[in-house]
């Protein structure tokens, strides 16, 4: 599909493009980030440019991942971003997808990615047909669940030993959102903002999240 943009209160979440390699290399050089996701350890600045320049759009042209860069609308500063992964589940009868994130370092603590995270399972929902949205991180990742929290996830369980990393089984937090866990809308909201974003604390980043 064509990349769309959103707006909150003080966010744009458009898509990442080549100008855009710079902060995410600087981004992923925080220890954090290739912590708790996959994205690649070192971080080149060729990563970075793969990643702005052809992964990201060719996950909207291709229907497989819908990644917004997450800016700040005062200054443009790069905050973090944030997908929906695992898109082959939306065109068959589950209608399922899988929301991802990380955030700068610098912009955590701040509640910008619950922020982002609402305005888009509100248009995963609307716009998508998405029925159920999921989220998982390896357990112990207290800051991705407190951004899910945040954004209306319930935390379903634990999947043991389902990711291995560093040659290690470590376990995974799951948790979904169905339209039905949303407060109704704020009246006048449009389908680019969600007026309803509020603060929430997002120290570390998500798990899976395409670099």
């Amino acid at each position: 599909m064509e990349p769309v943009t959103l707006t909150t209160g003080r966010l744009l979440l458009r898509p990442f493009g080549p100008a855009d390699a710079p902060a995410v290399h600087a981004a992923c050089q925080d220890p954090a980030i290739p912590r708790w996701t996959t994205v690649p350890s070192p971080y080149g600045r060729e990563d970075a440019e793969r990643f702005t320049g052809t992964a990201a759009p060719e996950g909207w042209r291709d229907d497989t991942t819908y990644t917004f860069a997450v800016v700040l609308r005062d200054g443009g500063t790069l905050a973090g971003a944030m997908s929906l992964v695992r898109l082959d589940r939306l065109r068959t009868p589950e209608r399922q997808a899988e929301l991802g994130y990380w955030t700068v370092r610098e912009q955590r603590g701040k509640g910008y990615t619950a922020e982002a995270a609402r305005a888009v399972v509100r248009w995963a929902f609307r716009d998508l047909g998405v029925e159920r949205l999921e989220w998982q991180a390896e357990a112990g990742n207290e800051g991705s669940w407190a951004v899910a929290r945040a954004a209306g996830f319930r935390r379903e369980g634990t999947l043991r030993a389902k990711l291995v990393r560093g040659g290690i089984r470590r376990d995974v937090w799951i948790g979904s959102l169905l339209p039905s866990d949303l407060p109704p809308e704020p009246a006048g909201a449009s389908a680019g903002a969600d007026a309803g974003a509020g603060p929430a604390h997002e120290p570390t980043p998500y798990l899976p999240y395409p670099g």
